[in-house]
């Protein structure tokens, strides 16, 4: 059976998208990742694309903070499209995607997000948790539409406050799941995924 194409977008240090990748090679997720894209030019994740031999390229972002311009999202699904993606996995890829990527992978685009969403949209999550004096906080993988943070919830992984925690702490240990649960959601993914 013909695998699942992936792309990955990515804004930071990759290590969700490290997770993926090394889950495929090691035959755990039964997936191929096609091309590794992030809208900042240095970013170490298009290292690690690099290091796993992966196509890899820098999508100028345009002069928004926290989107895409109109122009860059267009590029991008054609990037996408060019390397026979199927499925997008956002791995801390710091833009809300508008129309142009969710009307081209409608339910095609996934996420992980550092809480047990709907708690603590936005960023630092981990940092909202502690301040609001919770005892669990944890990730949600879910569906990517125009809200942030905020479409169907695929998968959740819960990870304890322990007393003491630091914010530096308790990302470290959300992350530890995240890249645990990050792969076997793309798994469970690409088997309902409809196969030509």
């Amino acid at each position: 059976m013909k695998l699942v194409q992936l792309g990955i977008l990515g804004s930071g240090k990759g290590s969700n998208c490290r997770a993926i990748l090394e889950s495929i090679r090691s035959g755990v997720l039964a997936a191929e990742v096609r091309v590794v894209i992030s809208d900042v030019f240095d970013a170490p994740i298009l290292d690690i694309a690099s290091e796993f031999s992966i196509p890899n390229a820098y999508l100028p972002p345009g002069g928004f903070r926290t989107r895409l311009e109109p122009q860059a999202e267009v590029d991008l699904v054609r990037m996408l499209r060019d390397a026979g993606v199927e499925l997008v996995a956002l791995a801390g890829f710091m833009r809300v995607l508008k129309a142009p990527m969710l009307n081209a992978f409608p339910r095609r685009i996934v996420n992980i997000h550092p809480s047990l969403l709907p708690k603590f949209p936005g960023l630092e999550a981990w940092r909202q948790a502690l301040e609001a004096r919770e005892t669990l906080t944890g990730c949600t993988v879910h569906y990517v539409d125009e809200e942030i943070d905020h479409g169907d919830i695929i998968a959740q992984r819960e990870v304890p406050i322990l007393a003491g925690d630091t914010p530096e702490r308790l990302h470290a240990r959300i992350q530890i799941a995240e890249h645990e649960l990050y792969p076997a959601a793309i798994g469970q993914i690409c088997r309902q995924l409809p196969r030509a």
